[in-house]
């Protein structure tokens, strides 16, 4: 059974404090948000299901939004997951070599993890930074401008941390 620390459940408890009575389902991507951080970066069908009994919703509903949208995990993930917008404006300039170089470099295709468990590879929707592309996300942070140069040195920062 699933129990989580007192922190999430206070963050829980907030979420859930800013809708009416009888609408907790609103709070259900921000608790997800949590949980997942929680979770070492993904959501495991226990995870859900708890998330569904704390909203008193059903565990599909949890599993729909959690499936809907790319920045929930559904599978154990690296210590780094790079998500490398895929959409036009990013593709146009250049967002498929920075993903093939990353494949090459790390010995991994999109949606995996290293052997090593540091890094997981994801190619993701528009992640709202059109003007600075390509790009890539990075646990909260956002890696603008992308080039190859700049890629390895991130790769290479990352791997001494």
């Amino acid at each position: 059974m699933v129990d989580f620390s007192q922190a999430t459940k206070d963050q829980i408890k907030i979420h859930i404090s800013k809708y009416p009575e009888g609408k907790q389902k609103s709070a259900l991507i921000p608790i997800l948000h949590v949980v997942q951080k929680e979770n070492k970066g993904w959501l495991s069908v226990p995870v859900m299901d708890k998330v569904a009994e704390i909203l008193q919703i059903q565990p599909i509903e949890v599993f729909e939004v959690a499936s809907f949208y790319t920045m929930f995990n559904l599978n154990p993930v690296g210590a780094h997951v790079l998500e490398v917008c895929r959409t036009g404006p990013c593709m146009i300039v250049g967002a498929e070599k920075i993903v093939d170089h990353i494949k090459n470099r790390l010995g991994i295709n999109d949606g995996e993890t290293t052997e090593d468990g540091l890094f997981t590879l994801k190619t993701v929707e528009c992640l709202g930074a059109c003007g600075y592309a390509p790009m890539l996300q990075l646990g909260d942070d956002y890696r603008e401008h992308l080039t190859i140069e700049k890629v390895d040195q991130l790769i290479e920062e990352l791997r001494g941390r």
